[in-house]
């Protein structure tokens, strides 16, 4: 039974939820598909690709920070590729019910909040488009990269593809703390609009050197044997002495 004030689609929607999280993607997949929605899943971007390659879903709900290919890039190349697809972002990473900046996607569902309101925006977004309320403009779109290392010179640079030419170039952005660049590609000299997917949880300085230093002498339990707790063995010299 569908809960007071649902109503069942007229046509079964195709619906796919996208996102690294299992337990999410099975609550989701059983809360639409009582309500009538056909719903498929993928574990991140690059499935997600396979599987709108076998078929278009009407509607995609996709996380934003996920391994591999990120929503906001997957996001990108959906509304690029497929843009008859209606796009619901979900993160818990941004609060309130606003798209995020340069997130390509017709409205956004912040994780935590009740799934009954995820269930209404889904109910919204497949409505007839007239009764769309929720659709920014689709080509303010920028291509999201993510960082590709450090190159000879300590730099950190992003690999750029091209949509115009298809070809790929490196580049090193500035250190602005604009979230939206600028540039041009340096094969055709195309405008590109772009921005760079950091990870939603970066390894500070401190948890670096603490992943690589050794880790101290712990007691075992042995070593309590005699009431007093051994020092550690002293490292053997080069000698062997």
């Amino acid at each position: 039974m569908l809960p007071c004030g649902w109503t069942m689609p007229n046509l079964k929607a195709s619906l796919l939820v996208v996102d690294d999280e299992p337990a999410i993607r099975k609550t989701l997949s059983v809360l639409l598909s009582a309500l009538g929605y056909a719903v498929r899943v993928a574990p991140n971007g690059f499935s997600a690709l396979d599987a709108m390659r076998d078929e278009i879903p009407d509607l995609l709900l996709c996380d934003l920070y996920m391994p591999g290919m990120s929503g906001f890039e997957l996001l990108s190349v959906v509304r690029r590729r497929f843009p008859s697809i209606r796009v619901i972002a979900m993160s818990g990473a941004f609060s309130g019910m606003a798209v995020p900046p340069g997130v390509a996607a017709d409205a956004f569902y912040e994780k935590g909040k009740r799934p009954s309101t995820l269930l209404r925006i889904v109910q919204t977004m497949m409505r007839p488009p007239r009764s769309l309320v929720i659709h920014p403009p689709r080509s303010n779109a920028p291509i999201w990269i993510p960082t590709n290392g450090h190159n000879t010179s300590g730099e950190p640079y992003v690999l750029i593809s091209c949509p115009e030419c298809l070809r790929a170039f490196p580049q090193v952005p500035d250190k602005s703390p604009v979230a939206m660049l600028d540039t041009k590609c340096a094969w055709c000299s195309n405008p590109i609009h772009y921005a760079i997917v950091h990870s939603a949880d970066p390894v500070s300085p401190q948890d670096s050197a603490a992943a690589t230093s050794p880790e101290p002498h712990r007691p075992l339990l042995s070593d309590y044997a005699s009431g007093v707790p051994r020092a550690a063995a002293p490292a053997a010299s080069a000698s062997g002495n």
